[in-house]
């Protein structure tokens, strides 16, 4: 069974993109936008590991932190655009076990949760196998297999496919794309993602121009089919 992470922050977009890379993963992923609506959940779910925004309407990182740790030690990440040490401190000393400055590289957030989990004694994710329509892609061997032919990737369709794969339905922005590939974030540089797409519909779809598995969702960006 995945392990099980909260991300807690009122950056609904944020929350979204941290979402799809932990899937990617092979976590199981819940939300919720600030303390409040996540305490219930932190106690029902008793999640592995949270990721937790400090500065949030309604109950604010630090005051979930001394509620939480009142019923749970579970291993927080904290999210903060402060970079002023005492507010670093003052997290560390309410329970947090690492910290990650705003804005962050998508990468830098899931080394530090792999290490947090190791830290504190929890396995490596499980499910790195991700199954959808006809395609199968294993995150291990980066080897990806549609009905029962092999495709080579790039190592950007790669993550593409793998991002699309981890929430089969959910749209994806080009620029949500974009963060995944880790190219530059301009819209400039949005439809370079449209390149990428084409070129992976042309390996894995078997009519390109009628595509099967990755559909676009015009003025938004693309989503894999669910069926």
């Amino acid at each position: 069974m995945p392990q099980t992470i909260l991300v807690i922050d009122d950056e609904k977009r944020l929350v979204s993109l941290v979402q799809s890379y932990l899937a990617q993963e092979g976590y199981r992923v819940l939300t919720a936008y600030n303390g409040q609506e996540a305490l219930p959940i932190a106690q029902k779910e008793k999640p592995d590991l949270i990721i937790l925004d400090l500065m949030m309407p309604e109950m604010n990182g630090y005051d979930f932190m001394r509620a939480h740790r009142i019923q749970s030690d579970t291993p927080i990440i904290m999210l903060t655009a402060k970079v002023e040490d005492e507010d670093k401190i003052i997290g560390l000393e309410l329970g947090a076990d690492d910290y990650v400055t705003k804005p962050f590289k998508p990468r830098e957030l899931m080394a530090r949760v792999r290490n947090v989990l190791r830290r504190t004694g929890k396995n490596e994710p499980k499910g790195k196998t991700l199954k959808a329509a006809n395609i199968i892609l294993d995150r291990e061997t980066r080897e990806v297999i549609v009905g029962e032919n092999s495709i080579d990737l790039t190592p950007s369709e790669f993550d593409l496919l793998a991002a699309l794969m981890s929430a089969p339905g959910k749209v994806f922005s080009r620029l949500d794309l974009l963060d995944v590939i880790q190219s530059v974030r301009y819209e400039g540089y949005e439809h370079t993602i449209d390149t990428h797409i084409k070129n992976l519909r042309a390996k894995i779809e078997p009519e390109p121009r009628k595509p099967r598995y990755i559909e676009t969702i015009y003025g938004v960006g693309y989503r894999l089919n669910k069926g």
